[in-house]
């Protein structure tokens, strides 16, 4: 290859392909196994990666297959640089990342910095004595004279946020389980150390990370307490609402300015590879899209975040899309929003509104229409409801400290479907991990694939709508409004030019169409609305998609 090609192919690369990409999230646990052992796998993850194809998406997110005692299902780290037995192994991982950039499909993975396992090799070292060399790469401090924990930080899993280890006789912070102490980020070499493994994994391939709980990294270096948070403030968004942890302002315990700058060094890396991209989870029910803002500001942090106004339990109403969209406008104009509706942490969408089938059909045509990126959760394009999961099937710790008032995420995370012919849905030849719900089967990937008006056949033909449109891709709006039930915006890129309204109601709705001369595209979507006397006719769940002629 001559210089002259290579310049050309660094030319064609588009560092900028995320921006408004489709990414499609695998929890791998659940998603397809290969060998029989009831666990997702790698290789189920490579086998099944022809239908992903077929709904068109951009890239995959996969949820966390490191080494871990799987305590918190992967979330837990004991090993950074290499995939723990029961997802298979570095190898299948190779496989995995080429048989999807074969099909056009890049990779993201989860990387989970803010803390490890308790078993990690780092905290083994660090918990052994208060002088070894990575005595200080966790958060350690001394009790009260009392002996109570040093300051009031509580565990988003309940109660305190600190563990007493009596090697040590200190408390170590753990924002999660009592098994994930949290890394230091005020030590350079624990950020070098991780910086180092953004290295290994880009240099195996992949396109980029998702960073869980990106907001975590520092706490507050002098562990001042936080506020408390006025009851009518409280916000049940980020933990349930019989959580304790909702009573607090999180002011010290997380959301650091220090994290702008370890981001810095973050993205420094990731510029260093052609075109690596990354998001940013944002675990915060106050102020989630300012943080949003700060950290995907300037084009030297990361490139995009989703915070979890979509995610919650509020029921999605026009005004409060309008509000969301507006508020990010003010306070993250400069960055690249990343939108979902359903993922591994919450109840899925279709249940948490009560979504009837064609009122997905309308969530669905209006999130790929929205400025921003967008993420699907695996099942959700079969329109595949929460999973009722009984108490003694549970596996997540977190429905397990708070049943029945919370059942935890495992009704989200029940495997995938692909055929109703056995009681697993073709996920497994074994036993599942989770139960396979029985309402799921006749939803199935086969089952819907012969049926040409199934939701699946919809996300298919939405996103390919979104990929025809540059202007839905990568395009600015002219601001989103509410008018009663339906909102509606402009989206614009150059000289092109879609209306987009959405009635988001059960009944009729009639909106003022904007100046112009207007046509209707988006038929396959369900975009017949009528127009007359400039106004606009829409029918329940139904939207408007319109091209402006002679732009």
């Amino acid at each position: 290859m001559n210089a002259e090609t290579k310049t050309q192919g660094a030319q064609a690369v588009d560092k900028d392909w995320w921006r408004g990409a489709v990414v499609y999230q695998i929890y791998p646990r659940s998603y397809q196994d290969s060998n029989g052992d009831g666990v997702g796998d790698l290789l189920g993850i490579a086998a099944r990666m022809p239908h992903i194809a077929s709904l068109g998406v951009d890239a995959i997110w996969i949820s966390p297959f490191f080494t871990s005692p799987m305590k918190d299902f992967g979330y837990d780290v004991s090993d950074y640089c290499d995939v723990d037995p029961m997802f298979g192994s570095l190898a299948d991982f190779d496989v995995l990342v080429q048989t999807a950039h074969q099909l056009g499909i890049k990779v993201l993975i989860d990387l989970v910095l803010s803390h490890t396992s308790d078993q990690h090799p780092w905290f083994i070292e660090s918990r052994s004595d208060r002088d070894n060399p990575k005595a200080d790469w966790y958060v350690w401090s001394d009790p009260k004279d009392d002996g109570t924990p040093p300051n009031n930080w509580l565990s988003i899993f309940g109660g305190s946020a600190w563990q007493w280890d009596a090697r040590r006789c200190q408390y170590y912070l753990h924002n999660f389980l009592t098994s994930q102490p949290d890394l230091n980020f005020w030590n350079l070499d624990v950020q070098d150390a991780l910086l180092d493994v953004v290295r290994f994994w880009l240099d195996r391939g992949v396109d980029g990370f998702r960073l869980d709980t990106i907001n975590f990294y520092f706490a507050d270096k002098e562990l001042r307490d936080n506020p408390a948070l006025p009851a009518d403030q409280r916000n049940s968004a980020i933990a349930p609402a019989v959580n304790p942890y909702n009573h607090q302002l999180h002011t010290h315990s997380k959301n650091q300015p220090e994290n702008l700058e370890f981001l810095r060094r973050f993205r420094k890396v990731l510029d260093s590879y052609p075109a690596a991209t990354s998001v940013g989870e944002v675990g915060d029910a106050q102020r989630g899209l300012e943080i949003m803002g700060e950290y995907t500001s300037g084009g030297d942090k990361v490139h995009m975040c989703y915070a979890f106004e979509f995610l919650s339990g509020s029921q999605l109403t026009a005004q409060m899309v309008a509000d969301v969209m507006t508020k990010v406008d003010e306070v993250a104009g400069e960055g690249w929003a990343c939108w979902a509706f359903s993922n591994h942490d919450v109840v899925r969408h279709v249940t948490r509104w009560n979504l009837t089938p064609a009122a997905a059909r309308l969530f669905t045509t209006m999130i790929m229409c929205l400025k921003g990126s967008v993420c699907i959760y695996q099942g959700e394009e079969l329109g595949l409801p929460e999973a009722d999961v009984a108490f003694e099937d549970l596996q997540d710790p977190y429905g397990i400290e708070f049943w029945p008032e919370f059942k935890g995420r495992d009704g989200c995370r029940t495997p995938m479907v692909w055929e109703p012919s056995n009681q697993n849905g073709g996920f497994t030849t074994g036993q599942p991990w989770l139960p396979v719900s029985h309402d799921h089967l006749n939803r199935s990937v086969a089952s819907q694939e012969h049926d040409p008006g199934a939701l699946l056949h919809h996300y298919r033909r939405a996103i390919a709508f979104r990929h025809a449109h540059p202007a839905l891709i990568r395009g600015d709006h002219d601001g989103v409004t509410a008018t009663g039930t339906v909102v509606h915006f402009t989206r614009i890129l150059g000289d092109a030019q879609i209306f987009c309204a959405f009635n988001l109601s059960a009944e009729p709705a009639v909106l003022d169409m904007p100046a112009g001369d207007w046509a209707q595209i988006g038929l396959e979507l369900g975009s017949t609305a009528v127009q007359a006397d400039g106004k606009l006719h829409l029918g329940p769940w139904q939207p408007c998609l319109a091209l402006k002629m002679n732009a």
